[in-house]
């Protein structure tokens, strides 16, 4: 009888949760890019979260893993602000996809990109719209442990006004375009462009996303200037307000830029046509500037490639987007704007975001404000800078490690050797020898 007793007091008895404890010897360590780099140091990481950083080498205590990271420079786990998970395919090839392959499908090309993203060195990205929410779903799979992948803040659909950048009907004969595609992401007028943000709001989205611009990918041969009324993009965004929602703009035109400023947009992406009044917007606003340099990347590519690759109308644009790109950056730079770190990866390839860096520095920008943009700049941008964005205690061990000094050569960053999320080592590419657990 005794031994039942206790059976059933044990069984009853809360389990304490088991903790996980990890020690980062890393040999200089950039905390946070704002304040540049350190010598050598320790990092302890319990359940996933970073309780203390303290200079030098330390023992770790007893039980703890130890990863040996001290012939490498740790730094924060990477953010990209602007991505699409759900394709790496672009032009025609890319639209075909869309007709021709299953929502299952773009799921696992989804779940690739998102582990080339992380692979990469990227732990949160914000995903700026897909098709048939496989993202948002991805978010939660992540969240959950099920897969790898870098954290999401997602925007599910993206919404603009009919026939704008995001109306997939665009380039499609009517009979197609009325039996293939989803149309309740468009909106014309105040009344329908708050449905339209209550509608992903429902769907569980993060973060709204929306055109006030027509697109360089549009298949439509109508310029790249305004295409939403300034009593629509501030219903879109007072909407969003009202539900606790961050808003991040498509715009390329100037006049597109400002009516965003204007209506309380949180980012503008893309941003190619910035013109002083539009920077001093920016500044009044606080808004950030997301320059996705790196959509031309992706055009050179697919160009060189087959150059048919895309409809005339678009290429025209494309020719356009390449010879002007980056000088949007260099204006917002000597302006005072707030940057925050984005590739617009689906148009550039995945896997492949710290292309941007290099582009950012040869803009105008340095190592140091290039990697602050992609670091403590992107994490304000998301809402979460308590987070992430930078290695100290109660944050997320968000943790990265490359060869060589990022502060005076980004290159480095094309090769990150080691990745860690959420105290989960994602990639380790010197092995798992200096992991082991210590007695």
């Amino acid at each position: 009888m005794r031994s039942f007793l206790l059976a059933a007091t044990l069984l009853a008895a809360p389990v304490a949760a088991q903790e996980h404890v990890t020690v980062i010897h890393a040999g200089r360590l950039i905390a946070r890019a704002d304040r540049g780099a350190e010598g050598p140091a320790t990092i302890t990481v319990r359940n996933g979260r970073i309780e203390r950083v303290e200079r030098g080498i330390q023992p770790p205590p007893a039980g703890a893993r130890l990863i040996d990271l001290s012939g490498m420079t740790v730094l924060p786990g990477l953010i990209d602000s602007h991505v699409h998970l759900d394709s790496d395919r672009a032009g025609n090839e890319g639209l075909l996809a869309g007709f021709t392959e299953s929502t299952p499908l773009r799921a696992y090309e989804a779940q690739m990109n998102a582990k080339k993203t992380l692979d990469a060195g990227f732990t949160t990205v914000r995903n700026l719209g897909d098709r048939d929410g496989v993202t948002l779903a991805l978010r939660d799979a992540i969240a959950r442990g099920w897969v790898m992948g870098p954290r999401i803040v997602d925007a599910g659909t993206s919404i603009s006004t009919t026939s704008g950048h995001m109306d997939g009907r665009l380039g499609l004969n009517d009979d197609v375009a009325e039996a293939m595609v989803h149309t309740d992401n468009l909106c014309d007028g105040v009344e329908a462009c708050r449905t339209a943000v209550r509608r992903q709001v429902g769907r569980g989205a993060d973060v709204i996303k929306i055109a006030t611009t027509a697109g360089v990918n549009s298949v439509i041969a109508a310029g790249l200037g305004q295409q939403m009324f300034d009593d629509e993009a501030r219903a879109i965004v007072d909407t969003a307000k009202l539900y606790g929602k961050k808003v991040a703009v498509h715009a390329h035109g100037a006049s597109g830029i400002a009516l965003a400023l204007r209506a309380g947009a949180d980012s503008i992406e893309h941003g190619t046509l910035l013109g002083d009044e539009e920077v001093a917007l920016f500044r009044k606003t606080g808004a950030y500037y997301v320059p996705t340099l790196s959509t031309v990347n992706g055009y050179k590519e697919r160009l060189a490639r087959d150059p048919n690759a895309y409809s005339p109308a678009v290429l025209e644009k494309i020719k356009w987007r390449i010879g002007i790109t980056g000088k949007a950056l260099e204006r917002a730079v000597k302006g005072g704007v707030k940057i925050a770190f984005g590739t617009d990866a689906g148009v550039s390839k995945h896997g492949r975001n710290a292309d941007e860096f290099e582009l950012m520095v040869s803009h105008g920008m340095t190592p140091r404000t290039a990697l602050a943009a992609a670091t403590t700049g992107a994490a304000d941008l998301l809402g979460l800078a308590d987070q992430i964005g930078a290695i100290e205690p109660g944050k997320a061990a968000d943790v990265i490690a490359v060869a060589g000094d990022p502060l005076s050569d980004v290159t480095v960053l094309k090769r990150v050797a080691f990745v860690m999320q959420n105290g989960d080592v994602a990639k380790h590419a010197g092995g798992v020898d200096g992991s082991a657990a210590r007695p």
